[in-house]
Parts: structure tokens; C-alpha cells; sequence
């Protein structure tokens, strides 16, 4: 009887960590001062430009977005999925990225697979301007079937904190200003699933007009966007009152989380929205309500303003895609409007 017989094979696993070195290195800051093998990863807390950095951490997974990547074989964008929702929920609270640490566990585990997961973390890190700075790699048979696997991970930031912005200045009166979704993004996937590959019983290689060409499966896996680079703008201008992730819950549980007491919202959904939520809309003859509570309808950042800075915040955002999406009115509660 060996290790291997039991089911972790740990050849395989030093095979991964030799296909992921390079890509994982590639995303080292001037902050990392460790390199990959050691016990935990260092990293420079001096922060000059700052007068009271604070740090700001967050831990997600990618949930059942994986079973997609698992019908289709392609692993690199839940990667990157992940990377780019923990960024975005630590930037609703003004902080950048310095560094992340992941979590990969599986039943049975592939080098290959883990190392195309690992190279969607490592461009997404990079393109945020994050180390990846360390992680785990765990092969459990008898607790994941083999093929599954689960991905985590938690992104460290700062901000300074005359700047951390928690929304304890909206009052009734500000703007919400919208920025668009790419797609699901991380949430939703367990009735997404349910209605389109066993109630509808469409494969991920199956198209629907809705989706204007593209399949099933290419539409899922469409990658979580980072508001990062939108956002730096609007945020150093100093006119953000508060930032809202639209995640699990959707719009009423992710806007209603940064409202002061006394505040509500009437949200206006008059950005278009995405063929993909009306698709499954459709064929599962879900009430809206549910929808909006299950997906982020196509809006997957609200930044609120107050009402004389809509045009600067409209100015600043670009070609972001930035629309005007409600207001906070007093008294609680989230109303839709048409």
C-alpha cells in the first residue's frame, strides 16, 4: 500500500507545481519578498505614499461555475473569475489589490488542469497589478468525486483610510449610476444549470437566438469583468459615496448592504439586458422578482453619486459603459421602476 493507491498521487502534484511557476511568478510586485516553495509568503507592508493605510481582505470561491468548465474542459477563466470578483469586493471599499492566495481542491488531480486554473489566476492578478503570492493545492479522494474541483481564494488590499468609502454619506436624493455586467459573472450558476441543461436539456455546445451566435457554454464562462481600472477615476476624483458588488442576492442584496439606515432605492432597469438572462428567464418561467434576486440582470457595479455629480461620474467613467440606473429615496427598501 502507498500513497498513490489511496488515491493522492504526489508526483502529480509536484508535476503541477512545476507547469505554474512561471506564470505565478510572472505577477510578483516590488511588495513580494519570498519566492514559491516557502512556507508562507512575505510580503513589504511600508506604504509611504500613505498617511494610515488600511488593509482590507476578502475571501470567494467560483461555485458551480466550475460544473460549466467541467462539461466544456476549460479551466483558465474560472481562474481568472475568481481573481476579478475578490478584487471588486474589496474595491467597493476604495482598496487596490496587493496580493492573493488560492485554494484549488479536487478528487482526482490533473497537473494539467490545475495548471490552466493557476494561469487564469496569474493574468488576472497581472492585469490588476496583484501578486500571487501563494496557495494550496489539495487532492481529496473519497471527499470529491473524481473531475470535480472546487476553487477559492483571498485577495489582501489597502486603502487609505481618510478614502475607504462605506456609504455612511448617501443620503436620499444621490444617484445610482450603473456599469454593466460581462455575463453571470459568479453567481447564479446553480439555477442557471437546472434550467438550461436539465430542464431545457440543451448541451453547453447548444446556441439560442437569444445569445446572437455564441454557445451555451461560451456565454457561461464568459469571464467575471474587474471594475478596477473603471473605477480609479471616479474613486481618486473623490466623488464616490458608495459601491455596490452585484453578486449573490443580486441588485435588492448587494445595493441594500451599503445603504444607511433610513435610506432605500428605486432602481430604473433601463439598460439593456443581456440575451443570456432572458434565455433562462424563459425557459424556466422564473418571476422576475427571483431573477433580479438570483442574477445581476446585466448591472454588475453601482456606484453612487450625489445627484450634481451624475455628469462628472458619467465624464470619468468613459467608455466603462456607465448608465444612470435609480435613486436613493428615504425610507428602506429596494423598488424597481420601469
Amino acid at each position: 500500500m502507498d500513497y498513490r493507491s489511496s488515491g493522492v498521487d504526489i508526483d502529480e502534484g509536484e508535476r503541477a507545481v512545476e507547469l505554474m511557476k512561471e506564470s505565478v511568478r510572472r505577477t510578483f510586485t516590488p511588495g513580494v519578498l519570498s519566492d514559491l516553495g516557502q512556507f508562507g509568503g512575505l510580503f513589504d507592508a511600508g506604504f509611504p505614499e500613505m498617511d494610515r493605510p488600511v488593509l482590507v481582505a476578502s475571501t470567494d470561491g467560483v461555485g458551480t461555475k466550475l460544473k460549466v468548465a467541467s462539461m466544456t474542459g476549460r479551466y483558465g477563466t474560472v481562474g481568472m473569475d475568481l481573481v476579478n470578483h475578490c478584487v471588486n469586493d474589496i474595491l467597493v471599499q476604495g482598496a487596490r489589490p496587493l496580493f492573493f492566495m488560492d485554494y484549488i481542491a479536487c478528487g482526482t488531480l490533473s497537473a494539467l488542469t490545475v495548471a490552466e486554473i493557476v494561469s487564469g489566476l496569474s493574468a488576472a492578478c497581472r492585469e490588476n497589478g496583484c501578486a500571487l503570492l501563494g496557495g494550496e493545492t489539495a487532492e481529496m479522494p473519497g471527499f470529491y468525486e473524481p473531475g470535480d474541483y472546487d476553487v477559492a481564494g483571498t485577495i489582501v488590499g489597502v486603502v487609505e483610510r481618510s478614502r475607504i468609502v462605506d456609504g455612511s454619506g448617501i443620503v436620499p436624493g444621490d444617484r445610482l449610476v450603473g456599469l454593466p455586467s460581462s455575463g453571470l459573472h459568479t453567481n447564479g450558476y446553480s439555477l442557471a444549470r437546472r434550467v438550461i441543461f436539465q430542464e431545457a436539456g440543451m448541451g453547453p455546445d447548444d446556441s439560442h437566438p437569444l445569445l446572437n451566435g455564441a454557445s451555451v457554454g461560451e456565454t457561461l464562462l464568459r469571464v467575471h469583468r474587474s471594475y478596477l481600472e473603471d473605477l480609479q477615476p471616479v474613486l481618486e476624483n473623490g466623488i464616490v459615496k458608495g459601491l455596490a458588488h452585484i453578486t449573490g442576492g443580486g441588485i435588492p442584496g448587494n445595493l441594500s448592504r451599503i445603504l444607511p439606515k433610513g435610506c432605500g432605492a428605486v432602481v430604473r432597469p433601463e439598460w439593456p439586458v443581456p440575451g443570456i438572462f432572458r434565455m433562462i428567464g424563459e425557459l424556466g418561467s422564473i418571476d422576475p422578482e427571483e431573477m433580479r434576486r438570483a442574477f445581476n440582470m446585466g448591472l454588475g457595479m453601482i456606484v453612487v453619486v450625489a445627484a450634481g455629480d451624475t455628469d462628472r461620474a458619467m465624464d470619468l467613467l468613459g467608455g466603462s459603459g456607465g448608465f444612470h440606473a435609480g435613486v436613493i429615496t428615504a425610507g428602506g427598501g429596494i423598488r424597481f421602476e420601469n
